[in-house]
């Protein structure tokens, strides 16, 4: 009897919760708390034991852990388990910027409804971070959004250490990213969804979307995502009353005079979601439209998410595993890419006439959108994107066991890792920085490196006991690469993780490296040669006795061969090496 009264109650208990948000109890106003929405979280999956679990990972830089919500149709809550019987995975992140909250209301009332309606899908787990950056969703006011249309209050776009981690998935400064990072090469998905909300121009729409950039994907997954995925996206969102428009990238002041596409590079959550062969999608809702709407145009969008991943599951996971093999193999990597301004096609756009009027402020002219008149008409859209720096994979990649934040982020990121056994000489090819221009002001925390320039020299060189060794043949590859080869421009050399290297450690005393330097040129008629070379193509040399040591010192064996030396080496010969 009492068991059956417990069963009693959990059915009832079920069957009943129709708990409402606290974004519906506020009549669409408001939207939840960090503390909310875990209490409501805690209260579905006590509800709806057998389908959903809470799950926490790591820490924040706040204190707390980072939650996820994982809802499976068959009560499974392992992802090597999910993997196993072949179901896809579908991530949505939500609250990177607590200030462009609709994804933490969606998400709440979404899976709410999927349980209680007994409708989740088949063949997909759907896992939601409720909110990722609970730091700054504690920082909360009605003001720091001075262009948003609602709702009443909302957290602030930076974390606790004033990180914006929509620029930190590489760098990796947060325990959001950290934590972030063990959850998504954890569950792997196939498809991921980062909620946001948009600035920039007005327009009719209430949300704009930015996929992973075609051009820069892996080709079955471009194909799938051009051809399949984005004409479904669309067409569905505007049958439930929510057109989609690509995002508003302006090239010029307004939308009438053309968008560009947005190449998100590894700093951002889509874009690091690319170097793990995952579609990432960026849904931006446009921060002038009421706030009820931009929550229920995300609800009805990450819904369509879920039908489209669930009826085509079987050919998603067949892309990615195809993909995933394709770039294990793959030798030749795009590092950087441009956009090819010949290149375009039209859209439809639904607009707003842009206007000029004396502006209350300075009295001088100021831009307005003028509502009462709608208009639409096509327009001119750049998005293709051609490689412009590629290179050849070596491989593998040795790193001196020095480097430990580069190992702990590979091994986070899922790549195979191997250490030395014992010490040894190799021929590898090591990168000298030659040129590079590096920020005059901190970006999130760092004096950003680019348009880095390498000369690579093979050399011998000691390893030892304990380094580390990457063989680039892994599905991982792209992250390998892209974060290994300083050239790349979310590599963690332009990063900062590597400026020591930029120091000189040794110099001489002019008057004693005299004598030193006239031994050098007796004994090494090139040298001297090499040196009257140089004095001719630079006459300035030539009138500086201090110009002429310090290039007679570059260029002998007294100078340190490790300044401006990159310190990974490229092994480019296929060596057996002695690794565990």
């Amino acid at each position: 009897m009492r068991i059956y009264l417990f069963w009693l109650f959990v059915f009832t208990t079920m069957t009943s919760f129709a708990q409402l948000t606290p974004y519906e109890k506020s009549s669409n106003k408001a939207t939840a708390t960090y503390d909310e929405a875990i209490a409501y979280y805690q209260a579905l999956t006590a509800a709806f034991p057998k389908q959903a679990k809470l799950l926490t990972y790591g820490q924040t830089d706040f204190g707390k852990p980072l939650h996820l919500l994982v809802l499976n149709k068959d009560g499974v809550f392992d992802s090597s388990k999910i993997k196993q019987v072949n179901k896809r995975i579908l991530l949505i992140n939500n609250g990177i910027h607590p200030g462009e909250p609709e994804g933490i209301d969606a998400s709440m009332m979404l899976a709410r409804d999927l349980l209680k309606s007994q409708k989740l899908p088949k063949n997909v787990a759907i896992c939601i971070i409720p909110v990722y950056n609970i730091d700054g969703s504690f920082n909360r006011t009605s003001t720091s959004r001075a262009n948003q249309n609602g709702p009443l209050a909302y957290g602030f776009r930076g974390n606790s250490k004033n990180y914006d981690l929509n620029r930190d998935f590489i760098k990796t400064d947060s325990k959001n990213s950290k934590s972030f990072q063990q959850i998504f090469n954890t569950w792997q998905p196939e498809i991921f969804v980062d909620t946001h909300t948009s600035n920039g121009a007005d327009y009719q729409y209430t949300m704009t979307l930015i996929p992973t950039q075609k051009d820069k994907l892996n080709s079955t997954l471009a194909n799938y995502l051009t051809k399949t995925m984005l004409p479904d996206l669309y067409s569905e969102m505007k049958a439930k009353g929510f057109e989609l428009i690509p995002y508003i990238n302006s090239v010029k002041e307004t939308p009438d005079n053309g968008i560009s596409g947005f190449m998100e590079s590894p700093r951002y959550s889509t874009g690091y979601a690319a170097l793990h062969n995952t579609i990432g999608f960026m849904p931006e809702t446009h921060m002038l439209k009421s706030y009820d709407k931009r929550v229920e145009s995300t609800y009805k969008l990450l819904q369509t998410y879920i039908d489209i991943v669930e009826r085509d599951a079987k050919i998603i996971g067949e892309n990615k595993a195809k993909a995933d093999e394709t770039i294990a193999n793959q030798k030749t990597f795009s590092l950087d890419w441009k956009l090819n301004r010949d290149k375009f096609d039209e859209i439809e756009f639904k607009g707003y006439a842009a206007k000029y009027k004396p502006s209350g402020v300075s009295g001088l002219n100021r831009l307005y959108y003028d509502k009462n008149e709608p208009y639409t008409k096509n327009i001119k859209q750049w998005n293709n994107f051609e490689p412009s720096l590629t290179i050849e994979k070596p491989i593998a990649y040795i790193i001196p066991q020095a480097w430990e934040k580069v190992v702990e982020l590979l091994k986070l990121n899922n790549v195979k890792v191997n250490e030395l056994k014992s010490d040894v000489k190799l021929e590898t090819e090591m990168y000298y920085i030659t040129d590079m221009k590096t920020a005059q002001k901190p970006f999130e925390g760092h004096y950003l490196h680019s348009a880095v320039k390498v000369e690579p020299r093979v050399q011998t060189i000691n390893y030892y006991k304990g380094d580390y060794v990457i063989y680039v043949n892994q599905k991982t590859n792209r992250y390998i690469v892209e974060t290994l080869e300083p050239q790349a421009p979310d590599s963690f050399f332009n990063w900062n993780f590597f400026d020591s290297i930029l120091g000189q450690k040794e110099h001489f005393s002019s008057y004693i490296f005299e004598d030193t330097a006239t031994d050098l040129l007796k004994k090494n008629p090139s040298l001297k040669q090499k040196l009257e070379e140089e004095k001719v193509k630079n006459p300035e040399l030539a009138k500086s006795a201090y110009a002429q040591l310090e290039f007679i010192y570059k260029n002998s064996d007294y100078f340190e061969p490790t300044f401006m030396r990159y310190p990974i080496g490229r092994l480019i010969k296929d060596t057996k090496l002695d690794i565990k």
